[in-house]
């Protein structure tokens, strides 16, 4: 596949029920087949393909796909809803339609998962360090409000007058 035409894989995946997965719409345009031959295929070797491998989305589920991705607007009226596949579920899927885009493909999606889960290591690793800064700030306002408050006390404190004193008269 020519490096300068390969498309974002890693914006095909999405994540459900804690999987990350390629919907079997879009794997089936990457493999140039038919999605019915797709889901053939799967259907033909389904011991290939447990429930962590591969799992059809929830009415609810392919609601919020369609919702959230734009090309994806065909599944809306399916009667049937869309195969997702886990990365194991993508590397199964090479042996069971065994052509040579086939291979390719598959090669290049595991490299999408690949730096879909480096994103993700990045991800939580800023979060940490975010969330370390925050703590020090944090402690550095807290210090601050407490100088801020001792001055305070201390200038409520009564204070002499600076000046004339003005006492009574006694005439």
């Amino acid at each position: 596949m020519n490096n300068l035409i390969k498309p974002a894989y890693e914006s095909l995946i999405f994540q459900f029920r804690g999987y990350n997965v390629m919907v079997d719409a879009d794997l089936a345009i990457l493999y140039e087949v038919p999605t019915k031959r797709l889901k053939e295929q799967v259907k033909r070797n389904i011991s290939r393909f447990p429930s962590d491998f591969m799992f059809e989305l929830t009415k609810n589920e392919k609601d919020e796909l369609v919702t959230n991705c734009d090309r994806l607007a065909g599944l809306k009226h399916s009667s049937v809803n869309p195969l997702v596949f886990t990365e194991q579920g993508v590397a199964m899927l090479s042996s069971v339609l065994r052509s040579e885009k086939a291979i390719q493909i598959n090669i290049e999606i595991m490299r999408a998962f690949s730096k879909y889960r480096a994103l993700l290591k990045e991800t939580d690793d800023l979060k940490k360090e975010i969330k370390n800064l925050d703590n020090k700030i944090n402690h550095a306002f807290k210090f601050l409000l407490d100088r801020l408050d001792a001055l305070h006390q201390k200038s409520s404190q009564e204070i002499n007058p600076v000046g004339y004193k003005i006492g009574n008269k006694e005439e």
